[in-house]
């Protein structure tokens, strides 16, 4: 009866993984990436409260989208002021950031 969201939610978890595994040069996408797996999690997680109603994979779900919220802040952040100094966001020249 929901197969047909939990595929969904699935896809878009391999998705976010094909989109870090094959990207390795561009930061933004990487970012957007795992923000779309944190949205597929979401979605099994709400899917599998509606199938057993249960409030409990709401109250995930909500926890999961301010978590990614407070991590694309974070994230876009660290890009602005990274941006700024070095005036690229090339994951290659990222090493030069350690101590």
């Amino acid at each position: 009866m929901y197969y047909e969201y939990l595929t969904i939610g699935i896809i878009l978890f391999i998705l976010g993984i094909l989109g870090i595994v094959l990207n390795r040069s561009n930061l933004i996408i990487m970012l957007m990436s795992i923000e779309l797996m944190l949205l597929a999690i979401s979605v099994l997680f709400l899917i599998n409260s509606v199938a057993i109603n249960n409030l409990i994979g709401q109250i995930f779900t909500i926890m999961i989208l301010t978590i990614a919220a407070a991590e694309s802040a974070i994230g876009l952040a660290i890009l602005v002021a990274y941006y700024r100094v070095r005036g690229t966001i090339a994951v290659r020249s990222l090493n030069l950031l350690r101590g």
